[in-house]
């Protein structure tokens, strides 16, 4: 009996339930009349919930006065809007950091970060999906992530989403057509909210907004962003035209990279308005899949092999136009005195070459920003009709620094073994 009294005891000391206590009265009086039955009887009519804090002993969430250390306390929206004083719809629109949020004042916005720092309060991420019925999550494609391009658009898309709030899944297909079509369908069964596809070639048709960059094909439902080529060639060829080159040697980019062949007609279309002769001997492919500077290094190498002579170079990227600089430094040519070298895209690192890269700048990251911004209004307005416009053209600028002179004769060396 000595167990029964001790569990009395516990529950005695443990409980506020007025039946219980009424119950641990009749135990005593049972008890001190050695009516063991009854005693059991009634401990076994003891709440089930009493019965096991009892067998977990004395642990600290179950001690209902104990307060929380500032770890543990949690709050909700109408919490800590009732102790703000505030509409629960402004906490929100602050905590989430929404566009709204703006018209605020800051005072406000102030204290009311500061009171979500004391209570140590978090959004409620999926009461907010649930109730926006949105994931606040949006697929990003690209060919590969290293220097150049890819990485210039990606950082403008990410200025914009982290902003708005939306995180990111960021996919590399390095142009296998078979990921192409597995990622897409693998980013909806992640319930991405919209899709963003960069330098792809991309003909799907998703039930979700899509926004592409530098993908040629026109699909329903998707925004493409692009640069102007016509514009983009006119720039190259009339300063190197106005520089007297009329050797130039190019460089095209892969098959499978959509702005390879778009680049290259209007190439041979301004060339043609121009006057400007494009030998078919002084045009090479890069053909590997690979974003390397040794792909412009070997598509040089192998121009300078052939022993046709040219003053200058326009290479597909500047990726490609830092490898051709090292191939003709090689042959023993100096750039610009003896051959003027021309980049495309304008990336970071253009600039911080030994000589400065003149090229072609694409607005890589304003073209990232405005394809995140094309989606998340196209997610804004649903099934609206008005969803904005289907493409939006980019105006390219020639930035000339120090690979581009005037024309002079040539070192070309006719093989490598005289070089």
């Amino acid at each position: 009996m000595s167990l029964y009294r001790h569990y009395a005891r516990l529950v005695k000391k443990k409980t506020r339930s007025k039946s219980n206590l009424y119950r641990f009265s009749l135990l005593k009086a049972n008890y001190e009349n050695r009516d063991f039955l009854r005693c059991y009887c009634l401990l076994r009519s003891f709440s089930c919930a009493t019965l096991k804090a009892m067998a977990r002993g004395r642990s600290k969430d179950s001690d209902p006065i104990r307060k929380k250390s500032p770890e543990e306390q949690t709050v909700g929206l109408k919490e800590l809007a009732d102790y703000l004083g505030l509409a629960p719809a402004t906490v929100s629109l602050v905590i989430n950091g929404s566009s709204v949020a703006d018209t605020i004042a800051p005072n406000t916005k102030k204290a009311i970060l500061a009171a979500a720092r004391k209570f140590n309060y978090r959004p409620n991420f999926f009461a907010r999906c649930l109730r926006t019925r949105r994931s606040f999550t949006i697929g990003v494609m690209v060919p590969e992530v290293s220097e150049g391009y890819n990485v210039s658009v990606l950082s403008g898309i990410e200025d914009h989403l982290l902003q708005e709030g939306y995180f990111y899944f960021v996919a590399s297909h390095r142009f296998q057509a078979d990921l192409i079509e597995e990622y897409s369908q693998l980013f909806l069964h992640r319930s991405v909210d919209g899709l963003i596809v960069v330098c792809t070639p991309w003909e799907h048709s998703l039930p979700c907004p899509v926004a592409t960059i530098s993908c040629h094909h026109g699909v329903t439902g998707a925004t493409r962003i692009l640069v102007d080529h016509d514009q983009a060639a006119q720039l190259a060829l009339q300063h190197l035209a106005e520089l007297g080159h009329r050797k130039i040697a190019f460089i095209k980019g892969q098959k499978f990279v959509p702005d390879t062949e778009v680049r290259w007609k209007a190439i041979t279309r301004v060339a043609a308005s121009i006057g400007l002769p494009i030998s078919s001997k002084l045009v090479t492919q890069i053909e590997e899949n690979s974003p390397s500077p040794n792909l412009g290094y070997k598509a040089t190498r192998d121009l300078l092999v052939a022993g046709e002579q040219f003053t200058a170079l326009f290479a597909f990227n500047d990726i490609c136009a830092m490898g051709a600089i090292r191939a003709l430094h090689e042959f023993g040519l100096r750039v610009p005195d003896d051959v003027s070298v021309l980049g495309f895209d304008d990336i970071e690192s253009a600039a911080y070459q030994t000589r400065g890269l003149t090229t072609v700048q694409q607005p890589l990251r304003e073209m990232g920003k405005t394809a995140a911004q094309a989606v998340l209004n196209r997610i804004a307005k649903g099934n609206d009709a008005d969803r904005g416009p289907e493409q939006i053209l980019f105006e390219p600028r020639l930035v000339v620094r120090e690979t581009t002179a005037p024309v002079r004769q040539a070192k070309v060396r006719k093989t490598l073994a005289e070089a």
